[in-house]
């Protein structure tokens, strides 16, 4: 009879690895640090030494998700080496965007946490220097992360987000409201009715397609093409 093989120690790394899968799979209101606790086979008091409590552990899943960010980045930034600044910053937003495809959660949960982790800084230090190679002053680079605003991060920020991005908005009763008042919004009813998704093109939340997203890039690299001159 062969040795019993040891059971992996826990650590801080092994914890938010479990809590993304089980996020992934069942979303945000299914984490707990006793469901945690449980996946991973230890007492819930144990977590604690590697997260201080939810938020701590919130906080944790935030900082797993922006070091993804940060490895799928350098992943572009290595593919699109000699490229233009636009096609350099295009690979870099639109591998970004992956990460939150892979979980659809993160937008939401990134605009509630009341810190910024210390690996968002580092990653618009990389825009910021791809920009200035590609020739923008830091006048101007600094106006184009207001421009690019959570863009940057792989997903458009909206005011009012659908559960699919982390929110509380209701799709289906957005669209029934929105249908109850056509007669008196006719125009926003019908560009509702015309910019409906397809299935296959990948959202993030109530109008954020990739079709959108990409779009919207295209305009701001436009736009900063004619700012620089």
């Amino acid at each position: 009879m062969g040795a019993r093989r040891p059971r992996e120690p826990l650590s801080r790394e092994r914890a938010l690895a479990a809590a993304i899968e089980l996020v992934d799979a069942e979303g945000l209101a299914a984490l707990t640090m006793r469901r945690l606790a449980a996946g991973l086979g230890v007492e819930a008091m144990s977590l604690y030494y590697h997260l201080p409590g939810k938020e701590g552990l919130l906080d944790g899943l935030v900082e797993a998700v922006i070091a993804e960010i940060e490895a799928a980045a350098e992943v572009a930034d290595a593919t699109a080496a000699g490229d233009d600044w636009r096609t350099r910053l295009r690979q870099r937003f639109l591998a970004a965007r992956a990460v939150m495809l892979r979980h659809p959660w993160a937008p939401g949960l990134l605009g509630s946490r009341p810190t910024v982790p210390s690996g968002v800084y580092t990653y618009y230090d990389q825009i910021i220097a791809t920009l200035r190679d590609g020739g923008f002053s830091y006048r101007i680079a600094h106006r184009a992360l207001h421009a690019f605003g959570s863009l940057a991060l792989g997903f458009a920020q909206e005011v009012f987000r659908p559960a699919a991005a982390g929110g509380a908005t209701d799709v289906e009763v957005a669209e029934a409201e929105l249908a109850a008042m056509a007669e008196r919004l006719p125009h926003l009813t019908a560009m509702v009715a015309a910019e409906a998704h397809d299935a296959d093109d990948p959202t993030l939340g109530w109008c954020d397609s990739q079709i959108e997203f990409e779009f919207t890039l295209d305009l701001l690299f436009d736009g900063l093409e004619r700012a620089r001159g």
